[in-house]
This record gives structure tokens, C-alpha cells and sequence, in this order.
């Protein structure tokens, strides 16, 4: 399938010079999202994970189905103030601005295998705040997933001694 064709171009959000890459489409498309989910359960349908880690919020979308398939808990990433529990943090820059991810303490348990999960791999910084925050807590990455990747801006450079997996790349 051409997952690729469901993917629209906004200019200038969220700031001009920005082409976002809007996933709405292909998840508004029944045939194009469970082709999607189903693709990267496939995957990793072997890699033995123990959880998987959505970063807020598009990752909520790709990860949470991504886990029930898989037979596996879910564990949300959350921008600061959303987790009511005892949290830990990492800043992050990104590229038109910076930001902050929270963790629950007890999301991960020393030795689990985290399955990463996020809707695009762009720089890399948000995901690499994600892996520090999971190695923080003891988790063991098993894989690092997207569903679209800019691979002009490189940002698997910053991901170089993980596995990372995208559907698409742009």
C-alpha cells in the first residue's frame, strides 16, 4: 500500500518555513491505518517487548494499537503537568524551538524491553530525550519505531546506537 499518498504537506505550521507532515489523513483511512499498525506489529511481533512508550501525542495513536497487538502494556510520554504521579524529565531542543517530556517514576521496570514509539524522526532530540528517560529508569531499548522519517535532517544521528525502524521516509 502507498502510505506515502496519505500523507498530507501544511506549509508554514507550526511556523512559516515548516512543511508539517500530517498524519490525520492515513489514520482517517480504515484500510491505510491497519495497514499501518499492522506493519509494525509485524515487525516487531518477535523482538520480545515488555512495554511500549508512546510520546505525546501522535505516538499515543501509533503506540497504543501497536501494544494491543503485540499483546504488551502501553506506557504514555507526556509533556509537562499531564502525569499526576511522581514524574522524571528530559528537555530536549527540537528544530524551531525546545521542549520537555515526563516519565512516571514507576512507568518501567529495570530490565523491561521498550519498544519507542512516535509518529516522525526528524532531528532526533525528542526521541533521544525519550531514550534517556527510559535508560534512566533501567529499561533495556529494544527498538525504536516511527512511522514517517525526514531523512534529510539526519535525525537517526542521533539515535546511532539503537535500532530504529520508520515506514516511510521523506
Amino acid at each position: 500500500m502507498d502510505l506515502k499518498s496519505k500523507i498530507r504537506d501544511i506549509p508554514d505550521f507550526p511556523q512559516p518555513g515548516i512543511i508539517f507532515k500530517d498524519i490525520t489523513p492515513l489514520f482517517q483511512d480504515a484500510e491505510a491505518f491497519k495497514y499501518a499498525i499492522d506493519s509494525l506489529a509485524d515487525k516487531y511481533r518477535n523482538a520480545k517487548i515488555d512495554v511500549i512508550v508512546g510520546i505525546e501525542a501522535r505516538g499515543f495513536m501509533v503506540g497504543a494499537p501497536l501494544a494491543y497487538l503485540l499483546g504488551v502494556g502501553f506506557v504514555p510520554m507526556r509533556k509537562p503537568g499531564k502525569l499526576p504521579a511522581d514524574v522524571i524529565s528530559a528537555s530536549y531542543d527540537l528544530e524551531y524551538g525546545s521542549n520537555t517530556l515526563e516519565l512516571h517514576r514507576d512507568a518501567i521496570k529495570p530490565g523491561q524491553r521498550v519498544l519507542l514509539v512516535d509518529d516522525l524522526l526528524a532531528t532526533g532530540g525528542t526521541m533521544a530525550a525519550a531514550v534517556k528517560l527510559v535508560e534512566q529508569l533501567g529499561g533495556e531499548v529494544a527498538g525504536i519505531s516511527f512511522l514517517i522519517e525526514l531523512s534529510f535532517l539526519k535525525g537517526r544521528t542521533a539515535l546511532a546506537s539503537y535500532d530504529v525502524f520508520s515506514l516511510m521516509s521523506f
